[in-house]
C-alpha cells in the first residue's frame, strides 16, 4: 500500500481499507499483477477531475486546422481573380489552409490545360504568403490545389 501521507508499507486488506477510511479517502488498486497488489490511498473523485481537466487542457492547445475554400472557373476575368486571391491572402495570414477549384460545367472539361494554368498562377501569386502542398490535380470536373500558410 502506497499513500501521499505515509510510507509504502505490506498491509492486509482489512487494514489498509480501514487506514483509507481513517483518512477519509479512497483505495484504489494500481497494480493488480504485482505479489502482493499495489494499492493506493487517494481521493479517487479528485483524481478522475484533474485527468479530465488535463484532457481538456490538451485539447484546447491542439491546433485546429481549418481548410478555406476558393472556387473559380476556367474563364475566370482578371477582377475576379484578384479579388479571390485578396480572400486567399487574408486566409493565409490568418494561418487557415486554402483549397483552391477550378470547376469545369459541361463542356468547358476540353480547357484542363486552361484551368491549371490559372492554379499555378495563382499559387505564384499568394507564394509570399504560403506554398502548395502539391501541384494541381484533376478529380472527376473539378481540379484542385491546395496552399498552405507560411509559419
Amino acid at each position: 500500500m502506497v499513500g501521499e501521507n505515509f510510507e509504502p508499507q505490506i498491509v492486509s486488506l482489512r487494514e489498509a481499507l480501514a487506514i483509507a477510511e481513517q483518512y477519509e479517502l479512497d483505495l484504489v488498486e494500481i497494480s493488480p499483477q504485482a505479489t502482493p497488489p499495489v494499492c493506493k490511498v487517494m481521493d479517487y473523485q479528485k483524481f478522475l477531475y484533474e485527468q479530465k481537466k488535463k484532457q481538456k487542457d490538451i485539447k484546447a492547445k491542439s491546433a485546429k486546422v481549418v481548410i478555406k475554400e476558393i472556387r473559380l472557373g476556367p474563364q475566370t476575368d482578371d477582377h475576379d481573380f484578384e479579388f479571390k486571391t485578396n480572400h486567399a491572402i487574408r486566409f493565409l495570414q490568418d494561418g487557415c489552409k486554402v483549397k483552391v477549384d477550378i470547376f469545369f460545367k459541361g463542356r468547358s472539361i476540353a480547357y484542363k490545360d486552361q484551368g491549371e494554368l490559372i492554379l499555378l498562377k495563382f499559387a505564384k501569386a499568394v507564394e509570399e504568403y504560403g506554398k502548395p502542398e502539391l501541384l494541381p490535380k484533376l478529380e472527376g470536373r473539378r481540379m484542385m490545389i491546395i496552399i498552405s500558410p507560411k509559419k
